[in-house]
């Protein structure tokens, strides 16, 4: 939304060992285990990570599941991640408590379709998606590559090849714009939980690697190795829920786009795919996603507007960033001739009645590769002879 051509622009990324991103996980865990027996399941799962405690509370509707399976899949979760801590681990020293119940009959009234009655929106709201040129999956660039230095590291330290460098990390890219487009990176902040064998020299040189490996050498010409911050606190020994309370849905801006764009405010994890909050925000992204890979222009933003148990977006708002009204409305008219966006509409388009959530819950919602089982259907660029003139 910067009307300024010459800036500095940052955005941040937490691993899926952040306290919070545990709890995103464990979430769209449950969300998965409730759609994979019965796809038209409602859930609304948050969760809390402490020491060496998980909470699990929230409503959910759908087949009978066993606490017991629930709380093994949680201990999975936590042992993926690679937690196995004397404050945090997947063992059985980390209590785990389900508090999971029925959904309010009010709620799903509203939310049901019957008769002539479409399904309705889950929860009132607005959502937004956005799409811009700046990398070749149409994201804006410092969070792009904020995910994917943490995606590298995970990956590595996963197969054992970063050793002494734990699951919590949090890195964080500043660009410089010229002319409204990324030309070079400023400054980067990588803090990674790390064990207490290696000091923060040995730590720098470890992460080093992935900085320079996930952002492309003409973004870092002339970049000031000063300008390169790790840990700058100092030791990060206690980390991950040990370290600091985790919450479902509290890294919004993370999952999005780094701040680059509005934010409606309502978090995706933990939600089936009836809650807009998540649905029509992922519908807003693919078709601002098809409108920037049209070429119809550069930067596309994309707001909706729902009312609890009403089935269509009651305003439908398009921001080219171009000041072109014949454009803006020529983009508005094919959006209503082509989308369905209805939260039934939404689901059949994207094919979101699949367990696909899981895998969603760290590095970003968006700026993903759509896969083979259904996974980030709303990165598709399928829809872009829409947008043809």
């Amino acid at each position: 939304m910067n009307n300024l051509k010459n800036f500095l622009f940052t955005s941040e990324s937490v691993s899926e060992g952040h306290p919070d991103k545990v709890s995103d996980r464990i979430s769209d865990m449950v969300v998965d285990t409730y759609i994979s027996k019965d796809p038209f399941s409602r859930v609304a799962c948050e969760t809390l990570t402490t020491t060496n405690k998980v909470v699990l509370a929230g409503e959910v509707r759908g087949p009978e599941i066993e606490k017991d399976e629930i709380i093994s899949k949680v201990r999975n979760c936590i042992k993926d991640i690679g937690y196995d801590q004397d404050g945090f681990t997947w063992k059985e020293a980390t209590k785990i408590e389900s508090h999971l119940h029925s959904q309010s009959i009010d709620i799903a009234m509203g939310v049901d379709s019957s008769g002539n009655k479409d399904e309705g929106a889950g929860d009132q709201g607005i959502m937004f998606g956005y799409a811009c040129n700046e990398t070749d999956v149409l994201m804006p660039a410092p969070i792009h590559y904020s995910h994917k230095i943490l995606k590298l590291m995970a990956e590595d330290r996963k197969m054992g090849k970063l050793k002494h460098i734990e699951p919590d990390s949090k890195s964080q890219v500043t660009f410089e714009y010229v002319n409204g487009h990324p030309t070079k990176v400023k400054s980067v902040v990588i803090s990674s939980q790390h064990s207490p064998e290696v000091n923060q020299d040995q730590v720098r040189e470890l992460l080093r690697p992935y900085m320079m490996n996930s952002i492309p050498k003409n973004f870092m010409k002339d970049f000031d190795d000063k300008e390169f911050y790790v840990n700058p606190t100092g030791n990060f020994v206690i980390g991950g829920p040990d370290g600091d309370c985790g919450l479902t849905g509290r890294k919004i801006i993370v999952d999005t786009y780094g701040g680059a764009a509005p934010h409606g405010g309502g978090a995706f994890s933990g939600k089936d795919p009836t809650k807009v909050d998540r649905s029509a925000a992922y519908a807003a992204r693919y078709i601002a996603k098809n409108v920037v890979a049209s070429k119809v222009a550069d930067r596309c933003l994309i707001q909706l507007a729902y009312a609890i148990g009403v089935s269509k977006p009651l305003s439908i708002y398009v921001n080219l960033f171009e000041n072109d009204h014949e454009k803006n409305k020529f983009v508005i008219e094919k959006i209503n001739e082509n989308f369905d966006l209805s939260p039934r509409g939404i689901r059949e388009m994207l094919e979101l009645n699949k367990p696909i959530y899981e895998k969603t819950a760290a590095y970003g919602h968006f700026g993903r590769m759509p896969e083979k089982d259904g996974a980030f259907s709303w990165e598709k660029t399928d829809k872009t002879t829409f947008f043809s003139k």
